[in-house]
């Protein structure tokens, strides 16, 4: 398609006439060159390498990161044992213990470590830092391993930042990560604001049949009008009105009332799978998120962005913490990573690291990774009602 433009616009600027055949046959073969490419980049990929670690550190670190890695499958490592350091108590459930490590440096450090590496066939040693594992013990023990030809990291209490934001330097012997601050102005977010408008009005009219068409089925289903509009808090906790197809009977927020006791979800949100308000046709819309494409015209009118977190009410918004409240320092989103990673499934605190996450890290490459992720997670339909 890009090859397509460039090409219209050079014979409009040379002004010399083409024939339609001699231009087919010209471009056939960047037709067969696409597919070919196509056809190399969606070929399966080799599995990566799953990594085996033995951890080594004091309780609090080690226990925090044993239970960050045993949480999570959207990773390679794989946690086979641990080695405490000091002596407190190591509560890992089904992770084996093959040694431990004294609160002072000693010349058997290495040797334990790579006991316990060669006993579980470990190929990484991941060693959370602290009081009892100085700079000095673990500079030693990394000698040790690499000697032994045994892999060595260190776990950073950074959380949430992108590889891409942490710049390693090192100053008067020290290793320092240097943290790009988020993205929030320059051509990157002058960027995102011209994709998101572009694609708001590209998608409001390539829609405009499907828009038409469940605007009457809504209109003609069940009583009511065929929008729902609703006040939501926006960037910097700034109020507006959010457009979606009705999905629910008439008076829906008046019998919200009786149905608080059986929310399925933690937090300030409102969930139900089996909303008795939401209409026959409110409930294929919402598993197809047809609902939400009326928010194209907030995307347009600049209250939301194509790619973002999801809007609040105003009573959620206001029973955020100072944690919760950072979602609001970027527009709110048609979509997100919520959308993408289960929507209604995940609980509340799932959600928040998700919207947290992209908050600190979006990119327009980001996002557009996340406006095709958003095809499949709706195709797929899980967690939607």
């Amino acid at each position: 398609l890009v090859l397509l433009g460039l090409l219209a616009l050079l014979h409009t600027a040379a002004g010399s006439p083409v024939d339609p055949a001699t231009a087919v046959v010209a471009v056939a073969p960047g037709l067969l060159v696409t597919a070919v490419v196509t056809g190399v980049r969606t070929r399966p990929r080799a599995p990566s390498r799953v990594r085996r670690v033995l951890l080594v550190g004091e309780a609090s670190g080690a226990e925090r990161a044993a239970e960050l890695l045993t949480s999570r499958t959207d990773h390679d490592y794989r946690l086979v044992a641990a080695i405490p350091v000091g002596p407190g108590p190591l509560e890992l459930a089904g992770v084996q213990i093959p040694g431990r490590l004294g609160s002072c440096p000693a010349d058997d450090d290495v040797t334990t470590v790579l006991g316990g590496v060669y006993a579980h066939a470990a190929d990484l040693v991941l060693v959370a830092p602290g009081p009892q594992m100085t700079g000095d013990r673990l500079r030693r023990l990394g000698w040790g391993l690499h000697d032994g030809g045994v892999a060595l990291s260190v776990v950073s209490e950074l959380s949430g930042v992108a590889a891409e934001r942490v710049r390693p330097v090192t100053a008067a012997g020290l290793t320092l990560l240097h943290i790009a601050p988020p993205l929030r102005r320059g051509p990157q977010a002058a960027a995102k604001g011209a994709l998101d408008r572009a694609g708001a009005l590209f998608g409001l009219l390539a829609l405009a049949p499907l828009l038409l068409a469940v605007a009457l089925s809504v209109r003609l289903s069940s009583r009511g009008p065929v929008f729902h509009r609703q006040v939501r808090q926006g960037r910097h906790n700034r109020p507006f009105t959010m457009w979606k197809f009705r999905t629910m009977v008439a008076d829906a927020e008046q019998l919200k009332a009786r149905l608080v006791a059986a929310n399925e979800v933690d937090g300030p949100l409102f969930k139900m799978r089996r909303d008795p308000r939401v209409t026959p046709v409110g409930r294929m819309l919402r598993r197809t998120s047809i609902d939400e494409l009326p928010q194209l015209v907030n995307v347009l009118l600049g209250h939301m962005s194509l790619v973002g977190p999801r809007p609040p009410l105003p009573e959620e918004a206001s029973r955020y913490d100072e944690r919760e409240h950072r979602r609001l320092a970027v527009k709110p989103g048609l979509t997100g990573l919520w959308q993408v990673s289960g929507r209604s499934d995940l609980s509340w605190q799932e959600t928040v690291s998700l919207d947290l996450w992209y908050v600190d890290n979006w990119s327009v490459a980001a996002d557009l990774g996340l406006l095709a992720r958003t095809v499949r997670a709706v195709a797929d339909g899980r967690g939607a009602y």
